[in-house]
């Protein structure tokens, strides 16, 4: 991953948003500019449908499904993901690779309903839905193939999806997706670089590590002894994931710097600034024990309000 230079600085209120996602309108307003950036006429029709049929479905409103509870996949994940696969998709479009507005609805379509494997019916009151970590994927690509002939989506979209979220699915791996074609591949990579990246890059990352120690106990995967041991395991998965991001992904995480370029008039890969600050700070957090990490983690009140609660509740 190279990390370019700042030529500028822009203003300080529009690098905040860059990780601000936590108000689906405000999200659905800047991921609308910059498409209407590459394309003035895409059609936002589906698009449009879908995004608030997702933001439906964490909130509870749609119809046979309970709010999607899982802790650390919540709204501003999908939120966080779908905003950065926009600027990913932007960057390999100015980067001089041009997308077709199919090409770009089924990137988007795919990082909003990545997620959605999570959500459980209505009336099932086990657990939090992260029960399905391992087949959330699948379960997500089933919900998609009804969704999507139920909104008539075009020829050939639901089959791109299929591919496009299964590139979400890590614990499968990317390469062991057999693409029917190396631009669908291509379409996957930016999908799955975005899920990792969007993801990485909140500044909310390590609080939000702790809420994911509690998915993963639900879903009795990964052995971790304590919210501190994953945290202490998590360098291995940062420097996997740059293995990851420069390999399987194709290094298409580099294009985020002529979104930034095209778009601020900085050439900076904003998103590889804030995972290694990211990953800076948690050797600070480690460093102080059991008994101390936890007080390096204030941001949004995670630990506070959420950490004892959810402790008890999968205790």
């Amino acid at each position: 991953m190279r990390i370019f230079m700042k030529k500028s600085t822009p203003e300080l209120s529009e690098t905040h948003k860059l990780f601000s996602n936590s108000d689906p309108e405000e999200v659905w307003a800047r991921a609308a500019d910059i498409v209407r950036h590459i394309n003035p006429s895409h059609d936002f029709y589906r698009l449009r449908a879908t995004f608030d049929d997702v933001v439906r479905m964490f909130h509870g409103e749609y119809p046979g499904y309970a709010a999607i509870a899982t802790p650390y996949h919540d709204l501003s994940h999908t939120l966080s993901v779908f905003m950065c696969a926009v600027r990913l998709m932007h960057g390999v479009h100015v980067s001089g690779t041009p997308l077709s507005e199919q090409e770009m609805s089924a990137i988007m379509l795919a990082a909003l309903l990545h997620d959605v494997g999570y959500a459980q019916h209505t009336g099932d009151a086990t657990g939090t839905g992260a029960q399905f970590t391992q087949t959330h994927v699948s379960r997500g690509i089933q919900f998609m193939r009804h969704y999507a002939v139920e909104q008539d989506y075009p020829e050939g979209m639901i089959e791109c999806l299929n591919f496009l979220m299964q590139s979400t699915d890590h614990m499968k791996g990317f390469a062991n997706i057999v693409f029917p074609d190396a631009r669908t591949r291509m379409l996957g990579q930016i999908v799955s670089t975005a899920d990792l990246v969007g993801q990485m890059a909140d500044r909310l990352y390590l609080e939000k590590l702790m809420l994911l120690y509690f998915e993963f106990k639900e879903a009795r995967i990964g052995n971790y002894q304590s919210i501190h041991d994953l945290l202490s395991k998590s360098f291995v998965f940062y420097e996997h994931v740059l293995h990851k991001l420069g390999n399987e992904l194709g290094g298409v995480v580099d294009k985020l710097p002529h979104h930034f370029k095209a778009w601020l008039g900085v050439e900076h890969n904003y998103y590889a600034e804030s995972m290694g600050k990211n990953i800076a700070y948690l050797t600070q957090v480690v460093a102080h024990g059991e008994a101390g990490f936890a007080a390096m983690l204030k941001r949004g009140s995670i630990a506070s309000h959420v950490h004892l609660k959810l402790e008890t509740q999968y205790a």
